[in-house]
């Protein structure tokens, strides 16, 4: 049972989070065979000041619209596993809600 905690800060949209849950969820399906009806997140909205996180580390330059995705699973995953999930989730959060790479942690 992976359960995921998604930081953001606040002002987005229902329509947007649902978009963000549903691509990170579908991005656990699809490469940690995790089971369609197995979804546990919890999605923290900050108020600025308290979401604190370096623009230009590494893959930046970060915007507000950055989001960090903290994923606990109860058994192990491959190596291959989770680049594959990162790499999935990167690209369904990049088609919806239509986050940048760069924004995503």
């Amino acid at each position: 049972m992976p359960f995921a905690r998604i930081s953001l800060l606040k002002g987005k949209s229902p329509d947007y989070l649902r978009a963000l849950s549903d691509s990170i969820h579908q991005a656990m399906v699809e490469t940690f065979n995790v089971p369609p009806a197995d979804r546990f997140q919890i999605i923290h909205q900050h108020e600025p000041g308290e979401l604190i996180f370096n623009r230009n580390y590494l893959a930046g330059p970060r915007s507000d619209d950055f989001v960090l995705i903290s994923i606990t699973t109860g058994k192990p995953r491959t190596t291959e596993m989770r680049k594959a999930l990162f790499r999935r989730t990167v690209e369904l959060l990049h088609h919806s809600p239509g986050l940048r790479p760069e924004d995503v942690m």
